[in-house]
C-alpha cells in the first residue's frame, strides 16, 4: 500500500490511503494508474499497453474532482470483503461513509439520506437509468477501480448527484487468460463465473459472465432463517473492447446484460381482507388459500451498449460516446391471493428504452487553466402495461361484489434530457486550485423544466499533511421517467383500487442548493483522518416509495426539504495491515407532498402539509469498519456495519416519527492463494456473514411509501474457489 501526496501541479490534497486494504480518499485529480497486465500479472509493457495507459489517464483527466469528496476502491479492497469480488456492488459501496443499507425493494442503499439519485459511469460513459428492481446490473468481478464522488460536484456531474460511482473496468493486456469460479453456501446458493481476456494486434478484449441461484433473492418478511417462496435466478454478462487506431486514438465498445427472476416471499398468517367467489368468504370465514401459499413473481432485464471514440490532439483531449439501454420489469401477481388479501391483482409490465450521445473534452490553456466542456442528450421511451383485476365497492368503500372486474390501464411516453457544461480548473498556485463552472439541464417528459446551475469548488493544501476542500453547487434532478407516470385515477372509481385522494399532480424536478466543506489530515506514514460536513436546501424534494404489491417504486415531491450531515473517517495501512472506520450523522426532512397525492391517505397528506417529517430512508447514525491482515499467501479480514435504524410510523403517531431498532452486522473471511506455473493461481475463500446471527429489521411495513416488512439476511456461510489462468 502506498500513500500518495498531492501533485503540486494540481495544488490539492490527495491523501491516498488504501482501505480494506486499498481504499483511498482524496480531493485531487487521479494519479497515474499503474501499468498492469490482464489478470494483475506484471509484464513488460507492449506498445499498445503503453498507449492504453496514456489514453486511460487522459480519459480520467476529463472528469475533474476538485473540491468534491472523493474515495477510491481497487481490487485489493474488494478482495478483503467477505465474498471478495462476488460481493454485490451495493454492498461494496456500504463500506463508504454516509452510505446506508436498505431493503432491495426500497433501493438497496442511500447516499447522504437521499433516495437513489446515484449516477453510474463506466469508463467515462454515464449509464442511462433503468427501471428499479432487485437486481444489480453491474458485476463487481469486472471492476478494476471505483472512484466515488459526493458533496458539491464540479459542473460535469449533473442529474443524479447524491453520489457518482465512476468505474474503470478490467482490460485484456498481456498474454491471453481468464478465470473460472464457483461459490457454494447458505440459502441454497450456487454461483458460477468466468472471464476471458487478451490482446490481438491493436485490439484488447475482456469478457465476463456470471450466474447465481439462491433462496434469498428478496429480504424475508419474517425473522426466520429462510423465507417461504423466496427463490431467484440471475445472470450477468459484460464485454469491453478497445481498438487503438494510432497512438492518440481509441475506439471502445462496451456491452452488458442482466436477467433476474424472482419469487416474492410470502408473509404467513395474514387474514383475508376480501371475498372472492369460490375461494374466500369473509362472512363464513372460509378461505381456500392461506397467505403462505400466495405465489407472486417478478422478472427483470437490462441491456446496455456504448460505442466510444477517444482522441488526443495536443492540448485537447475528448471522448464522444453513443449509448443504448433497455430495461424491463414484469410483476406477475397471484391472481387469487392478491385479490383475497389486497383486493387488487395487477399484472404490471414496464419497459424503458434510452438512446443518446455524450461528449466530454478538456483543453489545457497553459499551466494555470484547464477548460472542460461537454454535454449529454438522452431520448427515452417508456411503456406501462397494466391488467388490473379489482372488486366493485360502494360509496363508503365497502366491497359489494365477490366477482372481480378487469381494468386495462396502459400508457407510454417519449421524453428527452439535455445537458451542457463549461468549467475552468484554475491553479492559482501550487497549493490552491479553484474549479468554477456553469451547467444547463432540461427535461421534457412528464414534466417540462430547465435550470442553469453554477458550481464553485476550492481545494487548498495547507501543509504537506493537511488538505482542505469546499464547494457550492446548484442541482437539478428530474424525476426518473421510467418510474413517473400520469396516473389513470378515474379508471378505478368505484373499485377496490380507488384512491382515497382523488387528485394527483405531476411529479416535478428537484432543485437544490448544496454546501460542502471537508478536511483531510495525514498522521504519520500510515494513518489518515478525514471529516466532511454538508447542508442541502431543497425545493420539490424527490422521494420514492412502494405503493401496492408490485415491487416498483413511484416518485413524489415534498414542496420543501433539507438534508444535513457530518461524516468522519479513518484509514490505516502498512505492509500487512489495512483498516478503515467510518461514522456518519445525518438528518433529512420534508414538508407538504405536492405531487402523486393519490398514492397517500388523506390524513397522512393533511399532517405532512403542515409539518416537517423525517424521510422514510433517514438514518441518524451509520457506521462501518473493517480490517484485514495479509501474511504470505493467506489473508484474514473482517468488517462490521452499524445502523441506528430507518424510519417507521408508530401506531397513532405522526408519519415517520420513530426509528426502527439499531443493528450491528459482523462479517469475517479467510482466503488462501495457491500459485502455479506461468503466473496462474487458485484462490480459496471461506466467508461467514452476519457472524453473530443478528436478527434485524430493515423495514417494518410502516412509514411513508413503505411496503412489506423486510429483515436482514441471517448468518450465512459461503465457500468459493476461483482459478486465474
Amino acid at each position: 500500500m502506498t500513500l500518495q501526496f498531492p501533485r503540486s501541479a494540481v495544488g490539492i490534497a490527495a491523501l491516498a490511503l488504501l482501505c480494506g486494504p486499498a481504499f483511498a480518499q482524496d480531493a485531487a485529480a487521479p494519479t497515474n494508474p499503474p501499468a498492469v497486465a490482464g489478470a494483475g500479472q506484471a509484464q513488460t509493457l507492449s506498445t499498445v499497453e503503453v498507449t492504453s495507459e496514456r489514453l486511460k489517464k487522459a480519459r480520467m483527466e476529463l472528469s475533474p474532482e476538485t473540491g468534491a469528496t472523493v474515495y477510491r476502491i481497487d481490487q485489493s479492497a474488494i478482495a478483503a470483503l467477505g465474498k471478495g469480488d462476488a460481493t454485490p456492488l451495493d454492498e461494496v459501496l456500504l463500506t463508504l461513509p454516509g452510505v446506508a443499507k436498505d431493503s432491495k425493494a426500497s433501493g438497496s442503499l442511500h447516499v447522504r439520506d437521499d433516495h437513489g439519485n446515484v449516477q453510474y459511469r463506466i469508463n467515462g460513459v454515464q449509464l442511462p437509468e433503468g427501471i428499479s428492481g432487485f437486481g444489480q446490473t453491474l458485476d463487481t468481478r469486472y471492476i478494476d477501480t471505483i472512484t466515488y464522488l459526493t458533496g458539491a460536484l464540479p459542473a460535469q456531474y449533473g442529474l443524479r448527484t447524491a453520489g457518482v460511482v465512476d468505474i474503470q473496468t478490467k482490460q485484456g493486456f498481456g498474454k491471453p487468460g481468464g478465470s473460472l469460479g464457483i461459490t457454494l453456501g447458505s440459502h441454497d446458493t450456487l454461483e458460477g463465473s468466468g472471464s476471458v481476456y487478451g490482446t490481438t494486434g491493436n485490439l484488447s478484449y475482456y469478457l465476463s459472465a456470471s450466474g447465481v441461484g439462491n433462496s434469498q433473492g428478496i429480504e424475508n418478511p419474517q425473522p426466520t432463517l429462510d423465507a417461504q417462496n423466496d427463490r431467484t435466478h440471475q445472470g450477468k454478462t459484460f464485454g469491453n473492447f478497445s481498438y487503438y487506431l494510432d497512438d492518440d486514438t481509441r475506439l471502445g465498445l462496451m456491452f452488458g446484460s442482466y436477467d433476474g427472476r424472482f419469487r416474492i416471499p410470502t408473509n404467513p398468517n395474514q387474514a383475508p381482507a376480501f371475498s372472492l367467489a369460490g375461494f374466500s368468504d369473509l362472512g363464513s370465514g372460509y378461505n381456500a388459500l392461506p397467505s403462505s401459499s400466495v405465489r407472486e413473481r417478478q422478472d427483470e432485464a437490462t441491456r446496455f451498449l456504448a460505442l466510444s471514440y477517444q482522441k488526443s490532439l495536443g492540448a485537447l483531449d475528448f471522448q464522444l460516446s453513443a449509448f443504448h439501454q433497455y430495461s424491463s420489469l414484469h410483476y406477475r401477481p397471484d391472481p387469487v391471493g392478491d385479490l383475497i388479501y389486497n383486493g387488487v391483482a395487477s399484472d404490471t409490465e414496464r419497459t424503458n428504452a434510452s438512446n443518446g450521445l455524450q461528449a466530454d473534452a478538456s483543453y489545457k490553456l497553459g499551466d494555470a487553466h484547464t477548460l472542460r466542456f461537454g454535454g449529454l442528450y438522452t431520448r427515452a421511451s417508456t411503456r406501462s402495461l397494466n391488467a388490473v383485476n379489482v372488486f366493485p365497492v360502494d360509496d363508503s368503500g365497502a366491497q359489494v361484489g365477490n366477482t372481480p372486474m378487469l381494468v386495462n390501464d396502459n400508457s407510454g411516453k417519449t421524453g428527452a434530457l439535455a445537458s451542457l457544461y463549461l468549467q475552468d480548473e484554475w491553479r492559482l498556485d501550487p497549493k490552491f486550485t479553484v474549479n468554477y463552472g456553469l451547467r444547463y439541464d432540461s427535461v421534457d417528459a412528464f414534466t417540462k423544466e430547465h435550470q442553469w446551475s453554477p458550481r464553485l469548488n476550492l481545494a487548498y493544501a495547507a501543509t504537506d499533511s493537511t488538505a482542505l476542500h469546499a464547494g457550492f453547487a446548484r442541482y437539478f434532478t428530474p424525476p426518473p421517467q421510467e418510474l413517473a407516470s400520469q396516473q389513470s385515477i378515474n379508471l378505478y372509481t368505484g373499485t377496490t383500487n380507488q384512491p382515497e385522494v382523488a387528485n394527483s399532480d405531476p411529479v416535478k424536478a428537484e432543485r437544490s442548493r448544496y454546501f460542502d466543506v471537508g478536511v483531510d489530515q495525514k498522521v504519520g506514514e500510515h494513518l489518515s483522518l478525514a471529516a466532511d460536513a454538508y447542508y442541502k436546501h431543497i425545493d420539490n424534494l424527490l422521494d420514492e416509495g412502494q405503493f401496492g404489491q408490485a415491487l416498483i417504486l413511484s416518485p413524489f415531491n415534498y414542496a420543501q426539504g433539507f438534508a444535513r450531515g457530518l461524516e468522519l473517517s479513518a484509514r490505516y495501512s502498512d505492509d500487512h495491515w489495512a483498516a478503515y472506520a467510518n461514522l456518519a450523522h445525518q438528518k433529512a426532512m420534508g414538508k407538504n407532498i405536492v405531487s402523486s397525492q393519490s398514492l397517500f391517505g388523506a390524513d397522512e397528506l393533511s399532517y405532512i402539509a403542515n409539518h416537517y417529517v423525517y424521510l422514510d430512508h433517514d438514518q441518524t447514525y451509520t457506521a462501518s469498519a473493517g480490517a484485514s491482515y495479509r501474511f504470505g499467501a493467506d489473508q484474514v479480514s473482517g468488517d462490521v456495519i452499524y445502523g441506528s435504524g430507518l424510519r417507521r410510523t408508530p401506531d397513532g403517531g405522526a408519519p415517520n416519527s420513530a426509528a426502527l431498532p439499531h443493528y450491528t452486522v459482523v462479517n469475517a473471511a479467510y482466503s488462501h492463494t495457491w500459485k502455479y506455473g506461468d503466473g496462474g493461481d487458485v484462490v480459496g475463500r471461506i466467508a461467514l456473514l452476519n457472524l453473530f446471527d443478528e436478527k434485524y429489521l430493515l423495514r417494518d411495513g410502516t412509514g411513508v411509501g413503505v411496503g412489506a416488512p423486510q429483515y436482514g439476511t441471517r448468518r450465512s456461510l459461503y465457500v468459493s474457489m476461483t482459478t486465474h489462468f
